[in-house]
């Protein structure tokens, strides 16, 4: 088939774009509803192409997170028009959209991931990502530290923020504050002293909860905050867990998980992710990193 070179326009997507991005989505496979589109323009940009019915027909966006690291996601061409090099200059916008010392770091899908090597990206590490239909806890010791779970509220945002920047390695702050509103529910988890042990959200999607972020101190907090937040959900669970945590992720697949995919993290203009403490135990979900 012969690949016309038709140029489409590209444009910054804006709130009355949410309902062609979810239908652009729904025609890869992907499960974007108008929650998660509108957490991600609060907290980046999002740029596409439309064809000559002003239908999207691409996106991609751009996270950025206290000018220290960026993430780009939601990389999605429409089936029927790709051999554009749509993804390649949507891409390429949200490159040029942050400076060239920041940390610029995807997710990429094994049919994405040529494009982004080709434009400079390394591949450094990878996420795990887990799907659970059939969620049963699994108990283990708690090594006999006492804490204390409770819901997550205004009075706890600063603390999260504090190891949410620690485990992240850059401050996130105004999309967290987005993110918690988001969620179905947000826990912490804290010492009897009142000190933070772990935080972590439940987001409620149309096909998944997504388990995540998950922070925590040792894999027995991590453990306790993903109990908490799926002993009530009836139907399936996702977490993308960073590469590392494998007792973690044994512990996942004691509980019903299983590992469906394990899609590199890839990055450019660094040689490695800003340093992180080893807290962060499930991701946001892949397109904030």
């Amino acid at each position: 088939m012969n690949q016309k070179q038709t140029k489409f326009g590209m444009s910054k997507l804006s709130e009355r774009d949410i309902s062609g991005l979810i239908q652009l989505s729904a025609s890869v496979g992907w499960d974007y509803d108008e929650q998660e589109i509108r957490t991600v323009m609060s907290a980046g940009t999002v740029y596409g192409h439309k064809n000559e019915q002003g239908t999207i027909i691409s996106s991609a966006a751009m996270i950025s997170y206290a000018e220290k690291l960026a993430s780009i996601g939601m990389v999605i061409v429409n089936d029927s028009y790709r051999g554009h090099g749509l993804g390649k200059e949507l891409t390429e916008a949200c490159i040029r959209s942050v400076p060239d010392d920041v940390t610029i770091m995807l997710i990429a899908t094994k049919e994405g991931k040529p494009l982004y090597e080709k434009l400079g990206f390394d591949t450094i590490t990878c996420v795990h990502k887990l799907i659970s239909d059939n969620y049963v806890a699994f108990h283990q010791e708690d090594g006999g530290l006492e804490y204390d779970v409770l819901p997550l509220t205004d009075i706890h945002f600063e603390q999260v923020r504090a190891m949410d920047r620690d485990a992240v390695g850059a401050d996130r702050g105004p999309f967290l504050a987005v993110r918690i509103r988001q969620a179905r529910q947000g826990v912490v988890v804290t010492h009897r002293n009142g000190n933070l042990a772990g935080y972590g959200l439940g987001i409620a999607g149309p096909v998944n909860m997504i388990l995540g972020p998950i922070v925590a101190t040792n894999h027995d907090v991590a453990c306790c905050i993903i109990r908490e937040l799926a002993k009530e959900h009836q139907g399936r669970l996702r977490i993308d867990v960073p590469d590392g945590q494998a007792l973690f992720v044994r512990s996942l697949e004691k509980s019903g998980f299983v590992k469906e995919s394990q899609p590199p993290i890839m990055i450019k203009n660094s040689s490695s992710l800003p340093e992180r403490n080893h807290t962060l135990f499930g991701i946001a979900a892949q397109i904030f990193g």
